[in-house]
């Protein structure tokens, strides 16, 4: 049985009460639930105001991001719609999947409550609704228990980082230090023309970065047509660090990842760095870590008012420690490790994801 949208749900926003960004705290007795990713975007200790008749749906009008609210809260800033159903004794959490399989068009920073009132959803009986959820909330533990585990891993690594090598901007352990583009070469990547036609190569670009810190398989790349092959100073080679060069997100510019293509020609968009090492005196590994570092990151804070920019005379200010290479060795052994069972995690994650999409879709359709 197909149900509308608005034979499911009320508008209930108006009872609502919400709070501004400056006064979300980091702790607080009540929670206040907005627009953005995280389930919840802060506290507060008011309590006059606060939302009790859950459970409840949350709907991103700008984000389209779709929550499930079983506790009290506030509301954060504009933009977040309150769903109650209008069915006695329904299944909140049956609706919260069967509106995350919504097909709501992206229009930028648009409101999109108009397109999720024109939706209809799949509402069989009770029973099977209760199954369906049972099925979902399993797989949805297990794929937060993966990234649970993915993030754990990158701690374990950072961790190990200060403790064999201090933070690098306050060099606290003494190490001999040298000048980055001392010891490597940088390049800014192509811009490419649409009218470009008749050679296909493969092509790292922002969007690529993503959470990785090794990209081992360019062939998985998208690909750009141009008129002729690049020089090989836009090719990528085995151990070439890539940075995101500009981005209209902040917190994406100077983020870097180790490409390894092989005999697979690979070039890198306008938006990228290259940096290519020639020192031995440093390695790879060692090296990728410095500058995923927080405090490093933050001397590659881009510059910009609107588009975020980092370029070659930032990084020319950075100064890198270079500890004795045995230990360095050392650290890319244990990352090597930690690598192999974050590739295992991945894998799993990978199916499991593969499995909730498939029965999102045969559920909901």
């Amino acid at each position: 049985m197909l149900k509308t949208f608005d034979e499911v749900f009320d508008d209930y926003t108006k009872y609502g009460t919400k709070i501004k960004t400056e006064q979300y705290h980091t702790v607080g007795t009540n929670i206040i639930i907005d627009q953005g990713q995280a389930d919840i975007a802060g506290y507060t200790d008011q309590i006059d105001g606060l939302f009790k008749d859950v459970p409840v749906i949350v709907f991103g009008d700008h984000t389209r991001i779709i929550k499930y609210i079983n506790r009290p809260f506030f509301l954060g800033a504009d933009g977040t719609k309150i769903l109650k159903s209008k069915i006695p004794d329904a299944n909140y959490k049956y609706l919260y999947y069967a509106l995350k399989n919504a097909k709501i068009p992206n229009t930028g920073y648009n409101r999109h409550f108009k397109w999720l009132k024109q939706i209809s959803i799949s509402y069989p009986e009770h029973r099977k609704q209760s199954m369906i959820v049972e099925i979902l909330d399993k797989l949805e533990d297990s794929i937060g228990n993966y990234n649970t585990i993915l993030g754990l891993l990158d701690k374990l690594v950072k961790a190990r980082f200060i403790e064999m090598f201090g933070d690098p901007i306050v060099n606290e352990k003494g190490w001999r230090t040298k000048p980055l583009l001392d010891m490597g070469q940088c390049k800014n990547g192509m811009n490419f023309h649409y009218d470009d036609k008749g050679i296909d190569i493969n092509c790292l670009g922002v969007c690529d970065f993503k959470n990785f810190s090794v990209i081992n398989n360019t062939k998985g790349l998208p690909t750009v047509s141009l008129n002729e092959m690049p020089s090989e100073e836009y090719l990528l080679k085995d151990d070439d660090i890539v940075f995101v060069r500009s981005n209209g997100n902040k917190a994406l510019v100077g983020r870097s990842l180790v490409v390894y293509p092989g005999n697979v020609p690979t070039t890198f968009s306008g938006f990228c760095i290259r940096y290519r090492k020639y020192d031995n005196e440093i390695i790879v590994p060692y090296l990728l870590r410095v500058l995923k570092t927080d405090s490093v990151r933050m001397k590659m804070a881009g510059r910009g008012a609107n588009i975020q920019n980092l370029n070659q005379q930032i990084l020319g200010t950075l100064v890198i420690p270079v500890p004795p290479i045995e230990l360095q060795n050392q650290f890319a052994d244990f990352v090597h490790q930690v690598d192999k069972s974050r590739e295992e995690v991945k894998k799993s994650l990978e199916k499991t994801q593969q499995l909730y999409d498939s029965l999102m879709q045969e559920y909901f359709g």
